[in-house]
């Protein structure tokens, strides 16, 4: 079975964290194209723009990297998941999508990976990135109250939680950007979202 993954060379790098099996063959790309034979893309620098491109492959199951955004948001068919940067390294990806048959397609493309899917709500931000979002939005608003350093409490919580990351080294490698954005989205229907000054005015930088 060949795959076709549009990524980078870091999230090649965590997608290939557990391994390839040996009968798969991965074709690796910087934007949507066809690759004969590929039963599957996989576009984990997905943005709107892609959608026209990610349409001509189709019936190819299509996978896309949309964490804020909804299926109902995307065009028909197209399987959404997590992959902000660090998530993909762990053996559980999240996903979302409705039709069944393409549900047990997407667990055998990624069972090539060795990860297997978890199903969740069809929210926007999933749910782990909800948490994160949340947590390195509580860390903002600490630090605002001068409580303690960004150094000391990315410590605290790596010691605190076992969390690979603080939530400010975090907030780094996923993108204080995409953090924001996320937060700004989810506080038009719930206000504990509601992102930090301080966090805004470093994310708008």
């Amino acid at each position: 079975m060949t795959i076709a993954v549009v990524a980078s060379e870091a999230f090649k790098e965590e997608l290939l964290a557990q391994g390839l099996k040996s009968d798969i063959k991965a074709e690796w790309l910087n934007k949507p194209a066809n690759v004969p034979g590929a039963a599957c893309y996989i576009d984990l620098l997905f943005s709107s723009g892609h959608s026209e491109e990610l349409l001509k492959l189709q019936p190819a199951l299509i996978i896309v990297n949309s964490v804020p955004d909804t299926t109902a948001s995307l065009p028909e068919n197209f399987i959404r998941i997590n992959g902000w940067n660090t998530f993909l390294k762990r053996p559980i990806v999240e996903a979302a999508c409705s039709d069944i048959p393409a549900r047990i397609k997407a667990e055998e493309i990624f069972a090539a990976f060795n990860k297997t899917i978890e199903w969740v709500p069809d929210i926007p931000g999933f749910i782990t990135p909800r948490v994160v979002a949340t947590v390195i939005n509580e860390a903002y608003f600490t630090l605002e109250e001068k409580v303690s350093s960004k150094e000391e409490i990315d410590i605290a919580m790596k010691l605190g939680t076992n969390y690979p990351y603080g939530p400010f080294e975090w907030s780094k490698k996923i993108g204080l950007k995409k953090i924001f954005d996320l937060l700004t989205l989810l506080a038009k229907t719930n206000t504990r979202y509601e992102p930090s000054p301080l966090l805004k005015k470093e994310a708008l930088l």
